[in-house]
């Protein structure tokens, strides 16, 4: 038995540590969630065979290693990753392009291994706020993830909040799609509130079988219009805001988050930011969070394919659009909707560690913004 132990990534309060098991000529891999020194019965989940001195060593100082970071982690009271106790909050419910990490048929090194494991996955781009107070969630996005997501918004972790909504941003498949789950074939909802723009709320209720959600009263459509504010409740505002994107179904949408105390900007889809009438280095400074389009990283990423034709804004030539802002401005910069091919999207990555570097952020899974 030949063994190695290495760590994959630390995530919230988490390491996975990877364990190659080596008898004779075959080699398997086996991914071990760690959480503390609690966790040394790790040990008794491992292969068949005895470890010698130095693998067992090894061990030892990978574990050590973990427990200390960890610590750290824990020690951190201004923790991102919970709930601001009665205030309004967001939360990230999903990271990706609308076809998820890994996507379907891709082989390449981006999503190879992730099909043997499901450390590193990554569901479709979607936030949700959430109302302590008054027990309610909306949604922004209805995704393919959206079952899993909700599973997440309504458990006891956020208290267990009833879903008061959903906010649509425009009919591209990452985007709506997940409605299909409130139909008599899965949830069998009654009247969701799904909130739309004019002419994403006809492609619903003209095309099925969107229509028969609408028509069976699974959703209630609440029709949008840019600019204008919807009240939630007495604490929550949301106003939805047009912005240039591919719009063969719909309109494209992003919207502004109003709290209490602070507010947040929504925009996973946009063309380049010249083609928008907006000064969104204005926009950014004025607000205290901007989860924006970060879906590909730089030009030529997907090899043979011409990328003027997906004119999403390139996450370096956002950083570049925004390099003379403060510190302090920056740090509201957070990227979301990262398509498979984006390696910022992947734990310490160079192109990942040269966005922090310069002071933006990148959504994760679970990141909370207080309002």
């Amino acid at each position: 038995m030949s063994a190695l132990f290495e760590v994959r990534s630390v995530v919230k309060r988490t390491a996975i540590i990877r364990f190659r098991h080596r008898v004779e000529n075959n080699i398997r891999f086996y991914d071990l969630p760690f959480e503390g020194i609690g966790d040394i019965w790790l040990l008794l989940k491992l292969p068949e065979g005895k470890l010698q001195i130095t693998e067992f060593m090894h061990l030892l100082t990978v574990l050590t290693f973990c427990t200390g970071v960890l610590l750290q982690s824990c020690n951190n009271s201004a923790s991102p990753d919970s709930p601001p106790g009665k205030e309004p909050f967001v939360v990230v419910l999903g990271i990706a392009q609308d076809a998820g990490y890994p996507q379907a048929a891709c082989t390449k090194t981006c999503c190879r291994d992730l099909w043997n494991q499901h450390t590193g996955r990554k569901m479709v781009s979607c936030i949700a706020l959430v109302d302590p107070v008054e027990q309610k969630a909306w949604m922004f996005d209805a995704t393919p993830d959206f079952k899993f997501q909700l599973a997440e918004l309504i458990s006891d972790k956020y208290g267990q909040p009833e879903l008061g909504g959903i906010l649509l941003t425009h009919a591209h498949i990452g985007h709506y799609t997940g409605l299909m789950h409130l139909g008599h074939e899965v949830m069998g909802a009654k009247e969701v509130p799904v909130f739309a723009m004019p002419r994403m709320a006809k492609f619903l209720k003209e095309n099925g079988p969107w229509s028969q959600l609408v028509d069976f009263q699974n959703i209630a459509l609440r029709q949008l219009a840019a600019d204008s504010v919807v009240v939630l409740n007495e604490r929550l505002k949301v106003r939805p805001f047009l912005v240039p994107h591919r719009d063969e179904f719909s309109e494209t949408v992003g919207f502004e988050i109003l709290g209490p105390e602070k507010s947040l900007i929504f925009i996973p889809d946009i063309d380049k930011w010249e083609r928008w009438d907006r000064a969104v280095v204005e926009w950014v400074k004025t607000h205290d969070y901007n989860l924006i389009d970060g879906t590909f990283y730089e030009n030529g990423e997907i090899p043979g394919r011409d990328m003027s034709q997906i004119p999403h804004p390139f996450i370096e030539e956002s950083m570049k659009l925004f390099s003379n802002l403060p510190k302090e401005a920056k740090s509201k910069v957070i990227f979301i909707h990262l398509n498979h091919t984006n390696p910022a999207l992947r734990q310490n990555s160079p192109a990942r560690k040269n966005v922090q570097r310069q002071g933006f952020g990148i959504a994760d899974e679970g990141m909370i913004l207080g309002l």
